[in-house]
């Protein structure tokens, strides 16, 4: 029932490792090795995040492996076990229990005859051999940042998964948050405890933002014994999770850190999508449905619906093409103009001429700047660091009713903001077979030994990412691409853009993509000997290396 190979990773004489650090286990009291910590470290604890070990495996014809970390990276010679789930009764009617060895993600499946192989991830499942005998587990789960639709999901099926297929007994749920590892008290989970709680929105184990000391964070886990650390959050949270990383490793501590990314915006790069963001579509629906029957049953309606969307306009672009009732959808990623010839207060007049009523849906990150221009606002952020935006919601309901009070013309504009509503929800079908793959690979993962890495679906196959693809650059709609054409030729409305600012987008893309291919451009290289050319690199990453784009 094995796959060939009893290896969970390449062996150790396949790739000439670096030297690292070598940094005795940890000694003495929790205070002492604080302080000690604190005096050895320079700037604030995040600031290791951003330094990144990048893993890399290069073969022939462009191949490139970006593996992520495993134990045995700084904790050599450490024993293995059989894989229990071999023994697991319901598991009895697989073919194939377990992964081979070799079996890689490729990251982009659109390739030309001339292409390289390309880049690569380790593909996510189980494997033959563990690090971690059951009884000897003791992990723990966390989540960070804002609600997302599918969190209490992912919470049970970590729980489930643990215990029913590797038999772990001790899980502890951290509750707050980060802040939560040192400033709030742990609640016990067990199958039991999770039975129902898909069912339900939020998260049991309650979230904040901020909150990240990474060496209190650290402490604690060392302190408790635990040696599985399942972190659940959006890009600032996996950032965290990669310091946090960075800190085990330090200490020559055996203990994984395994993070799921979520975020309601699906703005997370490299994975198809989020979970959560198919919830999220499906309620929007509801608040476009109202606002295009407020909007048809009125003199000269107009229903304004805003959807989430601070820096990417993925919800609103869905929920548009879903719905086919929207005339008009508004994004951070495309830019527009209010007066003028070809601006949106004429579009929006002439809309309503033809028609009688419109529905224009706007994330909640677009027209900021024009915003700030009325407002002259203050950059304002919060806890996460993410800027705190100004409601374009009411500013541009203001800026409508004011082009018809002007003009003498009847107006009736309903302004709808489900903006909290859409994540507040249970997660739908969908969604929670999502939810159920992500959480069970992480735990696979996790007992596997590997560590430093997040979970996600690449071009419909779950693969170990590590931390630093994920937390390079946001996700964007690209109105350069065929998708966005599509919802202008839905809603029927001009793109906003002259030429001038399409080519000017072009660029920035193509600017990112280089920059992101080009990051090991300054890297310390070691090579071997080998048919093929696997290789160990050590760079610095920081997003603002990377070029900016054009203004």
């Amino acid at each position: 029932m094995a796959s060939s190979g009893s290896s969970t990773i390449p062996s150790t004489n396949s790739y000439t490792r670096l030297p690292d650090l070598k940094i005795p286990p940890r000694s003495g009291s929790s205070a002492d090795l604080t302080r000690s910590a604190r005096s050895s470290r320079l700037g604030s604890p995040m600031e290791d995040m951003t330094k990144y070990e990048k893993k890399l495996l290069q073969g022939d014809g462009g191949y490139l492996l970006e593996d992520v970390p495993h134990l045995t990276d700084y904790i050599p010679d450490l024993p293995t076990h059989p894989n229990p789930l071999q023994d697991n009764t319901a598991y009895s009617v697989v073919k194939q229990y377990f992964v081979n060895t070799d079996d890689t993600v490729v990251q982009k499946v659109i390739q030309h005859k001339s292409s390289s192989r390309g880049t690569h991830f380790r593909r996510a499942g189980p494997r033959q051999k563990v690090y971690f005998e059951s009884d000897e587990v003791k992990a723990c789960i966390v989540t960070c940042g804002g609600l997302c639709p599918g969190l209490n999901t992912v919470i049970r099926e970590i729980v489930c998964g643990l215990e029913v297929m590797y038999g772990v007994k001790e899980l502890i749920g951290i509750q707050g948050g980060y802040m939560g590892f040192y400033s709030k008290n742990t609640v016990t989970l067990t199958r039991k405890t999770v039975d129902d709680i898909h069912k339900k929105g939020g998260t049991i184990l309650g979230t904040s933002r901020g909150g990240h000391d990474t060496i209190k964070i650290v402490d604690s886990i060392q302190d408790r014994g635990i040696n599985m650390v399942f972190i659940i959050g959006g890009d600032g949270t996996q950032k965290g999770a990669a310091a946090i990383y960075q800190e085990v490793k330090r200490r020559g501590y055996k203990c994984v850190v395994c993070g799921i990314p979520k975020t309601i915006d699906n703005d997370i790069p490299v994975i198809d999508k989020s979970f959560g963001f198919d919830s999220a579509v499906e309620e929007a629906q509801r608040a476009i449905n109202a606002a295009h029957v407020e909007a048809e049953s009125a003199e000269n309606g107009i229903g304004l619906v805003k959807l989430m969307g601070r820096y990417s306009g993925f919800i609103a672009q869905y929920a548009t093409l879903a719905s086919r009732d929207v005339d008009l959808c508004l994004i951070p990623e495309s830019p527009f103009y209010l007066d003028g010839h070809g601006g949106l207060l004429e579009f929006i007049e002439k809309r309503i001429k033809e028609y009688g009523h419109m529905v224009i849906v706007v994330a909640e990150g677009a027209g900021q700047d024009l915003i700030a221009q009325d407002m002259r606002s203050m950059d304002n952020k919060d806890a996460s660091g993410n800027k705190l935006l100004l409601d374009v919601g009411l500013w541009l309901s203001q800026k409508i009713k004011e082009h018809f009070g002007k003009k003498k013309k009847t107006l009736n504009l309903k302004y709808i903001d489900p903006t909290y509503m859409i994540r507040a929800i249970p997660s739908n079908a969908s969604d929670n077979v999502y939810c159920t793959l992500l959480a069970q690979c992480a735990v696979h993962g996790a007992m596997a030994g590997f560590t430093g890495y997040t979970v996600g679906l690449v071009n419909g196959r779950h693969a170990y990412i590590p931390f630093y693809k994920i937390t390079e650059c946001q996700n964007k709609v690209s109105i350069t691409d065929r998708m966005w054409a599509r919802l202008l030729s839905s809603t029927n409305q001009p793109s906003f853009l002259s030429k001038k600012d399409i080519e000017e987008k072009k660029e920035e893309e193509e600017l990112q993509v280089s920059a992101t291919s080009a990051d090991n451009v300054n890297s310390i290289t070691t090579r071997t000997g080998l048919g093929f050319s696997p290789i160990l690199t050590l760079s610095l990453y920081h997003p603002t290396f990377m070029k900016p784009p054009r203004k």
